[in-house]
């Protein structure tokens, strides 16, 4: 995908990118569709908690959904520019159809959220993850983000991770990607 350039409108960009596969700004008509998903996506995990409907009314503007040629969900990314770090962008959740992984839908995802914040001269783009997700930990790795090793981290899982991150009880690994 072609990099997006200052004062480039990225909001509106719907583009075929892979095989039969469109990228567009998801709106809040998206929304029952994706949560109907996330969990099913996530090996049955309880993860609906992790998009109210609030992510598509405030930040569908720097989020990104992917659609199969007959409509179907394919893939999404909630993210948003950070209003206290102004280097900062921060993907909130990333989610493919599980029998799409492999094909480069969760990449192109990022790819369009990467343009996002390069155009609004974002240095570099932050995500968390369990650290027992491995395919998660390979996937932002293959992407080209570095995982937190800093102080604080213990070894969890085979990866560098702050024990209780999230409610004092959720190990979470720390990404970070430099945009270049």
């Amino acid at each position: 995908m072609p990099e997006a350039t200052r004062g480039e409108d990225v909001t509106q960009r719907q583009q075929p990118t892979l095989q039969g596969i469109t990228f567009r700004r998801p709106t809040e008509a998206d929304y029952l569709s994706m949560v109907r998903v996330i969990d099913d996506w996530w090996g049955g995990r309880d993860m609906q908690w992790l998009l109210p409907r609030l992510w598509l009314q405030h930040f569908s503007s720097t989020s990104w959904l992917a659609e199969s040629e007959d409509g179907r969900l394919a893939g999404f990314l909630v993210g948003f520019l950070s209003q206290d770090q102004a280097d900062t962008a921060y993907c909130r959740l990333i989610a493919t159809n599980p029998n799409l992984r492999g094909q480069g839908v969760a990449r192109e995802l990022y790819e369009h959220f990467f343009a996002d914040a390069r155009a609004a001269d974002r240095s570099r783009v932050m995500a968390i993850t369990w650290p027992g997700n491995r395919a998660s930990i390979a996937f932002h790795r293959a992407l080209g983000f570095e995982v937190d090793a800093g102080p604080g981290t213990q070894n969890l899982y085979g990866t560098p991770a702050y024990p209780g991150y999230d409610f004092d009880r959720e190990d979470r690994a720390v990404l970070m990607k430099r945009l270049g």
